[in-house]
């Protein structure tokens, strides 16, 4: 996340500031994101970015959190409700003018946050024909742990009965989703087709988790205010992350190694130009 600024004040330029709303990937943390935090933070948007309990590396992973997907925006607005009324930002968050940023399954998140409706029977119908509905890297056997938690979970049996709820936050006024992952899916067309928010999908060509004709190309045809930018022809989904230390390529080259003549940073520039010029045409002033 670079350098920490400790108790430092808000910048008094204006009273109130734009707000995003950052989700990151299965498993992952939002500090993973931080090379566009940084970048949106420095733009005037004040970034609010959660580790979603269960399915981030700053815990350790539950099954429930690698399954219940469409508890994920709720985290978000539980968080922006929290902030714009209590502590440090009370009264310093213009939530007229907020945004969500996504990457993968926060992709999926940046979506549903906008009454996208997920249907699990669908994704798993789609699943089963395609490799790209197999199960994440982070949590091998998961499926197998449905079973033995609708018989002995109260609390997850609550969560699956209302997988297909809305999640909408009308707060909510513009979307960039980060190579949109797999559950983007489950979505029914019929709620995509009724959302009017203008979403911005990025997504690179060599993307192995989420590859972009299942999965970008198919949501973006199918939302009405979509626009869809390729990132590079070997731009893979791991580039959407921050850049690797030496110990980190050591300890996962996955993560952290890009494709021959794939520069990270340079596709973060990208897609961060992309992303503002999206907010700004989403959260005019």
């Amino acid at each position: 996340m670079g350098t920490v600024a400790r108790d430092a004040p808000i910048n008094e330029k204006w009273r109130q500031y734009p707000v995003v709303l950052l989700s990151h990937g299965t498993g992952g943390t939002a500090t993973s994101l931080g090379w566009i935090a940084r970048a949106l933070a420095a733009a005037g948007y004040v970034v609010i970015g959660v580790d979603h309990h269960g399915n981030t590396a700053s815990e350790p992973y539950r099954p429930e959190g690698f399954l219940c997907w469409w508890e994920r925006p709720r985290d978000l607005s539980v968080a922006l409700d929290s902030l714009a009324n209590e502590g440090f930002f009370a009264g310093r968050l213009d939530t007229s003018r907020v945004a969500c940023v996504g990457f993968s399954l926060g992709g999926y998140t940046a979506v549903s946050i906008l009454g996208a409706i997920t249907d699990m029977d669908r994704f798993n119908q789609w699943a089963g024909t395609s490799d790209s509905g197999r199960v994440p890297r982070e949590f091998p056997g998961l499926g197998g742990h449905i079973e033995p938690l609708l018989r002995d979970s109260a609390v997850f049996r609550t969560s699956w009965e209302r997988q297909s709820a809305s999640c909408a936050d009308p707060r909510v006024r513009v979307v960039v989703a980060l190579a949109p992952a797999p559950p983007v899916r489950a979505f029914t067309p019929n709620s995509l087709a009724e959302i009017a928010v203008p979403v911005t999908v990025l997504a690179g060509e060599a993307d192995r988790e989420a590859p972009i004709e299942p999965c970008a190309m198919w949501l973006a045809e199918r939302l009405p205010r979509c626009k869809l930018h390729s990132l590079g022809a070997h731009v893979g989904h791991y580039t959407l992350l921050c850049a690797g230390t030496e110990a980190g390529r050591k300890l996962e080259p996955e993560l952290c190694i890009d494709l021959p003549g794939v520069d990270r940073q340079e596709v973060h520039k990208s897609a961060v130009q992309l992303a503002l010029q999206a907010l700004a045409a989403g959260l005019p002033r």
